[in-house]
């Protein structure tokens, strides 16, 4: 299959510390070219991948310091992209909605005659500003509707305020021959990581390590582009940051990662907002690093309660379930993600929905800007997602003994 993908053009594909959509992105398109299909990835020139890639920079925009709220260069990527597009030959176009500037990808592919789907990475409202948000993604309803979309989580579709046309869930993956344990002796300490922003609970997780007498290391980066970001970390964190029972080793790349999770007792995930996914929750237990997340977002679909971790309500119950971390085999944990979330599993699964939108576009002509507001949705039976236990989760947590109830 000749499959295009247009990656947002603000991180290195792949990142070089954080960067989530980035890393699945690549993660999609090694696995797509490892299973034989012909892809080309449009993504600004600093990107490491093995399948073609065609640029229209050199480097990604927060690699030249380029504001998240500088959208000009961002508009170009997307613009240049989709003429690439339009004058080749693909079986299907992959479009990624990460960030405010990706939403310029609803008017500029409305006219595509290739079958294209989008992934939503995030939540809306797309049009906000550090704690400034506007009403400018209703304008983008006006084409919105009739583009097939995949959610991360059923959690992340539940979220959508719009009428969007979903076609599938497809959770993210990993390559789990990537992803293998660097050591079977197990450290003295838990682990936070992630980007420091209050959502992310970094305090929370310092709070939950302290009151249950536990070392904790924190790994992660401070959007300099973002002031929340930083007060959060010099004002909030920074001051707790002991080096004996708090310690921050900085940014980590995957190398660092991959052996920081393997050796931490678990991971502390005590968020604050309805998470679409959550990768490094995969990635902790992929290393057979058991999960405490708070139940919010798409983590009662990633951690298997009693089994791969535990879910809980708040700091209390976090605090109730650390000392009890060594009950969960760190074996089955990483099993758990290998059946469920693979970058083979993710690559099989997005293949299938191509297929299913190249099936839905035959008979459909380019929609023109002026006739799309009266176009429906491209929905079928069989695309609709019906909001329902996922089944493999529903058999672990059968298997496992599983409370309805996370946290008791």
């Amino acid at each position: 299959m000749k499959i295009a993908h247009v990656a947002p053009p603000w991180i290195p594909i792949p990142p070089k510390h954080y960067g989530g959509t980035e890393i699945v992105i690549y993660n999609l398109v090694e696995e797509q070219v490892a299973q034989g299909h012909d892809v080309t990835l449009l993504a600004p020139g600093d990107a490491k991948t093995s399948a073609k890639q065609v640029s229209f920079f050199p480097k990604s925009l927060l690699e030249e310091g380029i504001p998240w709220s500088a959208h000009l260069k961002a508009y170009y990527h997307m613009h240049k992209s989709i003429e690439y597009i339009k004058e080749h030959d693909f079986d299907i176009v992959h479009t990624h909605l990460s960030s405010s500037s990706d939403m310029y990808i609803f008017p500029l592919t409305a006219p595509l005659t290739q079958p294209h789907v989008m992934t939503l990475h995030s939540r809306f409202p797309f049009d906000r500003a550090q704690s400034w948000m506007g009403k400018a993604d209703e304008c983008y309803m006006e084409w919105a509707p009739s583009m097939p979309m995949v959610a991360i989580s059923e959690s992340a579709r539940a979220e959508v305020p719009y009428p969007l046309n979903f076609v599938g869930v497809v959770h993210h993956g990993l390559p789990m021959q990537q992803f293998v344990p660097t050591t079977k002796k197990v450290g003295d300490f838990f682990v936070w990581l992630g980007r420091f922003v209050p959502d992310k609970g970094t305090h929370l997780a310092i709070q939950a390590a302290k009151e249950a007498g536990v070392k904790i290391v924190l790994a992660g980066t401070i959007d300099r582009h973002q002031q929340e970001s930083v007060n959060y970390f010099q004002q909030v964190i920074k001051p707790q940051v002991d080096n004996e029972q708090v310690k921050y080793v900085g940014p980590v790349n995957m190398k660092q990662k991959i052996r920081l999770l393997s050796r931490a007792r678990g991971f502390l995930n005590p968020i604050e907002w309805e998470e679409p996914f959550g990768m490094v929750m995969i990635e902790a237990m992929a290393l057979g690093c058991p999960v405490i997340s708070f139940a919010r977002g798409a983590a009662p679909e990633l951690v298997v309660h009693r089994k791969t971790g535990f879910l809980v309500h708040d700091v209390e119950e976090m605090v109730r379930f650390i000392p009890r971390i060594g009950e969960i085999n760190r074996d089955v944990t990483r099993m758990h993600v290998d059946h469920n979330f693979s970058a083979r599993v993710m690559a099989e699964k997005y293949v299938k929905i191509y297929k299913n939108v190249i099936k839905l576009a035959k008979g459909f002509t380019a929609r023109t800007f002026s006739d799309v507001r009266t176009r429906k949705a491209m929905l079928t039976a069989e695309a609709a997602i019906m909001r329902k236990a996922l089944p493999a989760q529903a058999a672990e947590a059968a298997g496992a003994g599983v409370e309805g109830k996370p946290g008791f």
